[in-house]
This record gives structure tokens, C-alpha cells and sequence, in this order.
């Protein structure tokens, strides 16, 4: 299946960690040019790019937040070890031995260490590690440490993209395969000539891993009548799981968002997108994530009067560790979908 696996890898590679959005948003306000009619940049740092419409009677807003979850400096110790706190949450099992990047004056490459196994008690050995388990080695000194890096530095995961089989695999997929959704399905309007039926917001929002910060502010400026999330989701396909737990599986399509702990989607927006994925071939396949939130919860509710709200979420494996993986039709078919749907808004039922 056909994605451009080289501009997801140069997304997924830049840092962007909650609040610390600036060199992810410079990639993407480079490759709006020639996407959108007007682009710009809020307050907040959220990235919004209007495309016209065939119609400015209502608008539509997708929103794909930009951050990734990271770290926070909090300390540097006399022998050059890094303390942190997270900013988004981890599974703390996931991090040991881990690359990492210290964003500072310039960046420093480190390795998640912990205490060795050799040498925990018995009793340590059953216990879950902890964030605070955790320090950087930069196997830097002190001295030369603090020259560079400051409390209050961020820092993120370091791998590179890979292709694995029929995937992709790195970190920060979650969310930045939703990026890269989000601009390819601007990039296939272009291409194939085609309108949304409205004025359409595309929102490259930030700070969406510590609470829906920026889509709350984007959807409150633009308010759309109808309201896309764009965000990764679970796909716990694998040895040892459940059907009722699979929440969705790679390969099977683009997830069309039914609820999760923080929406519950319009039930008249989950039959348009299922309509429209079987009228244009879509494939396709249902998700309710029973924890976790998306920027759709801020498209629906930010709105006077609310938005008519849905999501496209991509089936994604591991995801919240050190490399999550998600299926290259999947998310082509998260492309075509959202740009289907946005064509064709005007022709959904959208009577009570």
C-alpha cells in the first residue's frame, strides 16, 4: 500500500514533546505550502490551515495534535545523572535502557538506566518499576552536563522509522501517523481536485498528551459544525489477547470511533463515515477504547452548542511504549476517508 513512508519518517523523528511543539510545527508549516488557502499560527502554538469550501454555510474541523509524550528535566546530580518527571504517561515496564534525546542548547544522546536486576532483592524483583525508578545517563560529567542542559529541558524517545512487513515502526506514531494523515489527506484534495463541501480548519494542535489543551483553544476560535479526531488507537491483536479486548486489529482498516472515556461520538457523524467508507471502498472497522481521551472530546463540547463529532483512528500496536507500529493500508485508508468525508458532508442526514 502506497503512503510516502519517508515524510511520516522525517514527523515522526522530530521532537515535540507537550509545550515544546516548535521544530515538529516548523516541519508542518513547511509542508502546507501550496495545501491550504490560509495558515496560521495561534497563541498557543496550534498550526490552522483553512481550505475553502464549495460553501461557507458550516465549517468542518480535523484536528491531529502534534505532541508526543516526553520528559522534563527536573535535576542534574553531582555525577552527571538526570532526574526527570514525564509530561503525557508512560508505561514505566517499557523504558529500561531506552535512547533518549535531552533537547538543550544542543542535544544529548542518553540511556534510561535503572538499578540491574543482578543486584535487586527478591522483594524488588516482583514490584512494577516506577517513572521515579528512572535516571538519564549522558555519560557526561557534571560540569560538562550543566554547560548544555537545564532543569526544565525536555526530552523524547530516539528511533528511527522502520518498515516491519506490511507496517511502519517507531516512536511517536501516537500521534504523529495522524500528522501525517491529516496533511496527506490536504495533499489529495490538491491532487485530485477536489473541494470539501465546507469551509474546512485543518488543526495541528499541541499539548493534546496533558489534557486536550490545544484542540480545547482551536475548536473555540474555528466553531466547526462538525468536528474530526485524529488520533492512533488500540489495536490488541496479538498473542494472549481477547476479541472483546482487541479494540481494533492492523490491517482491517480505518477506525471509525464509536466512544472512549472522554466522547461519545455523534451517532448521526459514525453512520456517515461508515456510509461513505462503503460508498467510495473504504475499508473499515469499529472502535470503542474503553480508557483514554482524543482531541475529539474538544472539537464536540469547545463549540456553542456543541459539534457534530466523530473520529478517524488508526489501529496502532504498542502503543505508550518505546516503538509503537501501525499498518501502512490502515492508514491509507485513514487518508481516504477523512478526505472522502469531507467532500461529501453535504450529503449526510444530519436531522435528529
Amino acid at each position: 500500500m502506497v503512503i510516502d513512508v519517508d515524510l511520516l519518517a522525517r514527523i515522526c523523528k522530530a521532537p515535540g514533546a507537550p509545550g515544546f511543539e516548535k521544530e515538529i510545527r516548523e516541519l508542518v508549516l513547511a509542508e502546507l505550502e501550496g495545501l491550504a488557502d490560509e495558515v496560521r499560527v495561534d497563541n498557543m502554538g496550534n498550526v490552522i490551515a483553512l481550505k475553502k469550501g464549495k460553501s461557507s454555510e458550516k465549517t468542518a474541523m480535523a484536528a491531529a495534535h502534534m505532541d508526543e509524550i516526553g520528559f522534563i528535566v527536573t535535576h542534574i546530580d553531582d555525577k552527571g545523572f538526570v532526574r526527570f518527571n514525564p509530561v503525557g504517561g508512560f508505561d514505566p515496564k517499557t523504558l529500561t535502557a531506552q535512547r533518549v534525546l535531552i533537547h538543550g542548547k544542543k542535544d544529548v544522546l542518553g540511556v534510561l538506566g535503572s538499578k540491574p536486576i543482578h543486584i535487586m532483592s527478591p522483594e524488588e524483583r516482583g514490584k512494577n518499576m516506577k517513572i521515579s525508578d528512572y535516571f538519564i545517563d549522558t555519560g557526561m560529567s557534571a560540569e560538562a552536563l550543566k554547560e548544555i542542559v537545564s532543569v526544565g529541558d525536555f526530552v523524547t524517545r530516539c528511533a528511527e522509522l522502520q518498515e516491519l512487513g506490511d507496517c511502519v515502526t517507531c516512536k511517536s506514531l501516537d500521534n504523529r501517523v495522524s500528522v501525517f494523515v491529516l496533511l496527506e489527506a490536504l495533499r489529495s484534495l490538491k491532487e485530485s481536485d477536489r473541494t470539501p463541501a465546507y469551509d474546512f480548519y485543518a488543526a495541528f494542535t499541541v499539548q493534546e498528551e496533558v489534557g486536550i489543551r490545544g484542540a480545547n483553544v482551536a475548536a473555540l476560535e474555528a466553531k466547526p459544525t462538525f468536528g474530526f479526531g485524529l488520533d492512533t488507537t488500540i489495536a490488541y491483536d496479538v498473542p494472549g489477547s481477547t476479541p472483546q479486548e482487541r479494540c481494533t486489529a492492523l490491517g482491517e482498516g480505518a477506525g471509525i470511533k464509536l466512544m472512549d472515556s472522554s466522547v461519545i461520538c455523534d451517532y448521526r457523524m459514525v453512520a456517515f463515515m461508515k456510509q461513505t467508507a462503503d460508498r467510495h471502498q473504504i475499508s473499515w472497522q469499529p472502535e470503542i477504547l474503553g480508557a483514554g481521551g482524543t482531541d475529539t472530546a474538544g472539537l464536540q463540547r469547545m463549540v456553542p452548542g456543541g459539534s457534530i463529532a466523530g473520529a478517524v483512528s488508526i489501529p496502532t500496536r504498542h502503543i505508550h511504549q518505546s516503538i509503537e507500529t501501525c499498518s501502512k493500508a490502515d492508514v491509507r485508508a485513514c487518508i481516504d476517508l477523512l478526505a472522502a468525508c469531507l467532500c461529501d458532508l453535504d450529503q449526510g442526514d444530519w436531522k435528529f
